[in-house]
């Protein structure tokens, strides 16, 4: 949030910035018009992490914290993993985890063992911690890229790609945007809590935040799967999730475009696909009447585990098997990819405001389909 400030800083003369009660952001060009609805690229600011819920214990486990932990991650990547946690002052506490309660509600908690004495009167509930990861790095991966051999990919790692490599991407097209008349509606809206089940989202969506009659571009960042949504062949126009199919209409215009630019652009590398493994804030969206489809990223090591599956069948045959956590990657030609098609978006979808319907080829293919066959109905 204090990123996103700073960088709305040198732009509030053309913008308006609006903050709901939960924190999500709205922001919106100041010229914008009533000639089309608003457009909003959205994208999530949380990333599962661990919040401080108790001091220090002076009973057993001694010397460890509570903390509970928000998001989706295996039981077997918790205890005997190193974390570190951020005191108010932003000075960093190291600790390992020694015990987990994997049946605590609403949320996992754990205990983690400080490693220094003096952090126990630093932290304060609320107090946040992740995971200890290396710094970021761009570096090359081999990595299977469908039938294909593997390919060198080169891939940005980082404590968390999902969402905040899509806010960088929603942040870096709204720039190439924001002098375009035609992308005058245009708005951002960063959300928060995606990560404990779309809860800001549902928040804007059932509080009016969001202006009536917006179409939403949600960016996601979803796990890769080698063989079907490899990492490096492109970011991915995603049609649904494992709860619903995103707004036929909408993601139906994003493919056309896509198409026609692949057509024109022969370099231009993008993927349609479902992405089944998680669920994306499109379905919140379009369960409370908004028109919405999902861009996304294809991820390594989502939300920071490595080797998911191998670790999970582990598990099953040795329930002591613990997982190795890591840092998350996604490709940074993917990444730039994901820029580009957020600008054919919304240049395509101006136009298509002023009659020129990336759809009309559907309705023109099926005339042809049944100019060309319809006799099969005669007699």
């Amino acid at each position: 949030m204090a990123w996103i400030d700073a960088w709305l800083a040198p732009r509030l003369a053309k913008l308006e910035v609006r903050r709901d009660d939960a924190g999500n952001y709205l922001i919106r060009r100041k010229d914008r018009t009533k000639e089309a609805p608003p457009l909003l690229i959205t994208a999530h600011l949380d990333h599962p992490a661990f919040v401080v819920v108790a001091p220090v214990g002076k009973r057993p486990p001694k010397g460890c914290i509570e903390l509970e932990f928000r998001g989706g991650v295996h039981d077997s990547y918790f205890v005997g993993t190193a974390i570190e946690i951020i005191d108010c002052h932003g000075a960093r506490h190291d600790a390992k985890i020694v015990r987990l309660d994997s049946k605590a509600k609403p949320f996992k908690r754990v205990h983690a063992k400080l490693a220094r004495a003096s952090s126990a009167t630093a932290l304060s509930i609320g107090d946040v911690g992740r995971w200890t990861l290396p710094a970021p790095r761009i570096v090359e991966r081999t990595l299977t890229q469908g039938s294909a051999s593997p390919t060198p990919v080169r891939v940005i790692e980082t404590h968390a790609c999902d969402d905040l490599a899509a806010v960088a991407a929603a942040c870096a097209a709204f720039d190439r945007l924001l002098n375009e008349r035609g992308a005058a509606n245009l708005g951002l809206l960063f959300t928060v809590a995606e990560e404990v089940g779309f809860i800001g989202a549902i928040h804007a969506a059932r509080n009016r935040f969001i202006p009536s009659g917006s179409r939403l571009l949600c960016l996601e960042n979803s796990r890769s799967f080698p063989h079907d949504s490899p990492i490096g062949a492109g970011a991915i126009l995603r049609v649904g999730d494992r709860i619903s199919v995103f707004s036929p209409a909408l993601t139906n215009a994003l493919a056309d475009l896509y198409q026609a630019h692949a057509k024109a652009h022969p370099g231009f590398r993008w993927q349609r696909k479902l992405m089944a493994g998680g669920a994306c804030e499109a379905t919140a969206f379009a369960a409370y009447g908004f028109e919405s489809t999902c861009l996304c990223l294809p991820l390594g090591n989502y939300h920071n585990m490595t080797e998911i599956d191998a670790t999970l069948a582990a598990t099953k045959r040795n329930p002591k098997t613990r997982g190795t956590i890591g840092p998350e990657f996604v490709s940074i030609d993917d990444f730039h990819g994901l820029v580009d098609m957020l600008l054919i978006a919304v240049r395509g979808l101006a136009k298509a405001q002023k009659g020129h319907s990336p759809t009309a080829a559907h309705r023109a293919l099926m005339e042809s389909i049944y100019a060309k066959s319809s006799v099969v109905l005669e007699g």
